[in-house]
Parts: C-alpha cells; sequence; structure tokens
C-alpha cells in the first residue's frame, strides 16, 4: 500500500506520504516522488491521505497513554515519549505498561505499535524502531552503551545520510566505532556537534520529557500535474491550501501568528516568504490576506508554477490567546467554525472567496 498522490500510471506530480512494510521492500518511501513509487511497485494500492482519519486515530492513542503516564510528550502523529516513573508502582513494572498499552491500541483501533523501553528519550526511540511493525524493545537501565554498540550509526538521532556517508568514508559504520573514537577528534571533523554525537553513541541523553510539546507549524501544499502559469488556477490553489490549513488550526484549537508562502518553480527554484502578524489569529481572512499579499509581492514573472504551499507558525493554544473584543470578528470566527463542522460530517463546503466566479461572455 501506498500513501500519497494519485500515480496517473507514473505521470503523477506528487510525492508518498507513507508506505506499507511491504511496499518499502521495493524500495518505496515518504517523500519519493510518486511517478517513481509507481514505476518500482505498479502492483502496488495506492491510497489518498485522510488526514482527518489520523487525527482521530491520533487523539484515540493519546487517551490511551494517559491512562498510564500524565508525562507525555508527542513528537508526531503516531509517536509519544511517556516518563512512567510516577506511575510504576500502579502497574507492577515499565514491561507491564507497554503490553497493556499495545493491548488496549489494538483493541480500540485496530492498529499495532511498536514500543522501546529504556532509561532515556535517544535509546528509547531506537529500541522502538528495530522491531517494527509489532515490537517491544527493552534496553535495561545501565546497558545503554552495551545496546547500541552493534548498530548502524544511521540509528543514532541527528545522523542523516549525509553524516552517515562521511563518517562510513572514514571507516565508522556502527555506533561502538563512535564510542571508540576520542570526542576532541569527533569535535575536529564535526564541530560542536561532534561531542553530542559522542554522548549519545554512549548512550547518554540528559533531554526530559516535556509533556504535551506543541506543535510549531500548521502547513499544506500541492504539486501541480502540469506546471502552470495561470494565474486563475494558482489563486484558486493558494485559497484552497488556505482552507484546508485554517480547519486543522481550528481543530487543534490553535491560533497562528506568523504566515510562509512556499512557491516551487519549474525549474525546481523553491522560494519561501513570510510575514509575522501584530496579534494571533484563527480566521480565514486573515490568512487569505496575508497569503494573497505574499504572492503578490513575490512577483514570478513569466515562470511556471510546479508547487504551492501554506504554512502558519508561532502558534498558541487559543486559552492563551487574549480575547478578541471586537464583535465582528468574533462573528467570522463563529460562521467558519460552522463551516468547518459541516467538513467534519463529510460535506463540500467552499467558501465564497475560493469559488471562481463565471467569465462574462461578452
Amino acid at each position: 500500500v501506498v500513501v500519497g498522490a494519485d500515480p496517473k500510471g507514473g505521470r503523477g506530480r506528487g510525492v508518498v506520504s507513507a508506505a506499507s512494510y511491504e511496499a518499502r521492500r521495493f524500495g518505496i518511501h515518504s517523500g519519493m516522488p510518486i511517478s517513481q513509487a509507481y514505476k518500482l511497485c505498479p502492483g502496488a494500492v495506492f491510497l489518498p491521505p485522510r488526514f482527518d482519519r489520523y487525527v482521530e486515530l491520533s487523539h484515540i492513542i493519546m487517551k490511551i497513554f494517559e491512562r498510564y503516564s500524565p508525562c507525555i510528550e508527542q513528537i508526531s502523529i503516531d509517536e509519544a515519549f511517556l516518563d512512567c516513573t510516577g506511575t510504576l508502582k500502579l502497574f507492577g513494572n515499565v514491561e507491564n505498561i507497554a503490553r497493556n498499552i499495545k493491548t488496549d491500541v489494538f483493541t480500540q483501533t485496530g492498529l499495532t505499535c511498536s514500543i522501546g523501553i529504556a532509561s532515556n528519550k535517544l535509546v528509547a526511540k531506537i529500541a522502538s524502531d528495530l522491531q517494527k511493525p509489532d515490537g517491544l524493545t527493552i534496553c535495561p537501565c545501565g546497558m545503554e552503551k552495551d545496546f547500541l554498540t552493534p548498530l548502524s550509526i544511521a540509528k543514532l538521532y541527528g545522523v542523516g545520510i549525509k553524516t552517515q556517508k562521511y563518517l562510513e568514508s572514514l571507516g565508522y559504520n556502527t555506533i561502538g566505532d563512535i564510542q571508540r573514537v576520542d570526542e576532541n577528534f569527533l569535535q575536529s571533523l564535526l564541530g560542536k556537534w561532534g561531542i553530542v554525537l559522542h554522548q549519545f553513541a554512549l548512550g547518554i541523553d540528559s533531554r526530559p520529557v516535556e509533556p504535551y510539546s506543541q506543535a510549531k507549524s500548521v502547513s499544506e501544499e500541492t504539486t501541480f500535474d502540469v506546471d502552470t502559469d495561470d494565474e486563475d488556477s494558482i489563486i484558486f490553489t493558494l485559497l484552497e491550501l488556505c482552507d484546508r490549513v485554517i480547519r486543522r488550526v481550528r481543530a487543534a484549537e490553535f491560533s497562528f501568528k506568523t504566515v510562509t508562502l512556499k512557491i516551487r518553480l519549474e525549474g525546481f527554484e523553491t522560494y519561501t516568504r513570510s510575514k509575522t502578524l501584530q496579534q494571533h489569529a484563527r480566521d480565514m481572512a486573515t490568512l487569505q490576506k496575508e497569503i494573497m499579499r505574499l504572492y503578490i509581492s513575490f512577483g514570478r514573472g513569466k515562470r511556471k508554477v510546479r508547487l504551492l504551499g501554506v504554512k502558519v507558525s508561532n502558534l498558541l493554544c487559543n486559552a492563551d490567546v487574549q480575547m478578541n473584543l471586537f464583535e465582528n470578528q468574533q462573528k467570522v470566527e463563529k460562521i467558519e467554525e460552522v463551516i468547518d463542522s459541516i467538513h467534519n460530517r463529510g460535506l463540500n463546503v467552499l467558501r465564497a472567496s475560493v469559488i471562481k466566479p463565471p467569465k462574462k461572455k461578452g
């Protein structure tokens, strides 16, 4: 199964959002062009993303976690760290907690999950990745260094493809190889990051679990099937992206202060333009207005557009935002919330601002 854009028989222009373990055996991975994924495995089942369903399941799973620990740091829609120090006496031991979580998640969602148990976040995350898709891996306290020694350096947090290739070219293939290197030498190779990397290789990570870590941004983007310079299509797409972003923002009960426009042109040059508002907002009109201002000021000339993206950041929970005293603004937000509720029931409603008016004859 491959989740992402429509491959259109190998001519699709989007990317892969996710791939099942069976699809990954063919070399398919997230972020890959959908056309390439189709060529690698034309017999795969290609499905569109269902973000609303992912959010729904994520909420269920996070609620399950809350039964076993009040200290939860969600790091993505399907991953979280739990600090169970204060609840061990209630459930016996961490292995019992892990097995209970796996049972509850499967019973309530039909999904399997993989869990890593360790004394710190670094090792727990690595452990959770070792026996996917339905694993339970435990690193006993005090055994962090030995646990990591035989693993590839690619498992270490912060080691991307370029760093991995660079270190492997120097003969460092396993985490054990990094453990045996003097940290000052690593610093000479990688700068200050070399010292951090050496600590991680030894299994040392002092980062605390930070409860309910807040999302940093919300974004949506789309790739055109054919590079376009049609102004109507570009504007319509931008307004539609604003619509999708604003519904996600309000569903998560956020307000935003920074708006970012992303444009990728026909030659794959990618540009971003941002604007920080004077105060937080959560309404469609503000987002659309600022995005259109950014687009107009960009000035693409005659260059065609391949991809458009809209992002909001500098987020705050609505409970932390000062109450809006302007009645008209409150009315606008109330109307948009009603439209959101209609969307959530599976009905399709487009705001007037994203409906292209018919061209007048004559």
